[in-house]
C-alpha cells in the first residue's frame, strides 16, 4: 500500500498530521505547497504551485499533481482540503484511485469549497462536526482528529 497525503500547508497539514497513525509503516508520500511547515516533513514530498482561486494557476496545479500521481502510483489518497487537496483528489477519482477526505475542523457553520466541490467524487467523505452533515448529508461523522 502507498498513501498520498495531499493538501495545502498550515491548517490542512496541522489536521493530516493528526492521521499519522495511519500510514506510520507504510509507503506514503505528501503533496502540499512549499511554506516554512512544509519544509521538513518527514518522508517524501512533492511541492506544487497553490491556485489561490486563479485558472492558469489551477491547471499548473492540476498538470503538476497528475504528473506525481502517475509516478508514484498511491492505492489512496487522503486529503484535508484546499486547493492543493482537490485537483489531487480529482485525478486519483478519475483514475479509480481510492479517495478519501476529511472536510476541515474549522468548517462548522459552513462548508469549504474543497468540500463543496469532491463531494460525491470521493469514495469516503468525512465531517469533524455534527453540524457539518447538514452540508453533506452522505458524510460520516468521525469527530475532531485533533487530540
Amino acid at each position: 500500500m502507498k498513501i498520498c497525503i495531499a493538501c495545502s500547508a498550515g491548517g490542512h497539514l496541522t489536521e493530516a498530521l493528526q492521521l499519522e497513525e495511519a500510514w506510520r509503516g507504510k509507503k506514503y508520500f505528501f503533496i502540499t505547497d512549499k511554506r516554512i511547515n512544509t519544509l521538513n516533513l518527514k518522508g517524501k514530498k512533492y511541492f506544487i504551485l497553490p491556485t489561490r482561486r486563479n485558472y492558469f494557476r489551477f491547471i499548473i496545479s492540476f498538470l503538476q499533481s497528475f504528473y506525481i500521481i502517475v509516478k508514484e502510483r498511491p492505492t489512496v489518497i487522503i486529503s484535508t482540503g484546499a486547493e492543493i487537496g482537490f485537483p489531487t483528489l480529482l485525478i486519483g477519482h478519475y483514475l479509480g484511485i481510492k479517495t478519501i477526505y476529511i472536510e476541515s475542523l474549522a468548517r462548522v457553520n459552513s462548508p469549504s469549497l474543497c468540500g463543496k466541490l469532491i463531494y460525491g467524487k470521493v469514495d469516503e467523505f468525512f465531517v469533524q462536526w455534527k453540524s457539518g452533515l447538514e452540508f453533506f448529508p452522505k458524510a460520516k461523522y468521525v469527530g475532531s482528529v485533533i487530540d
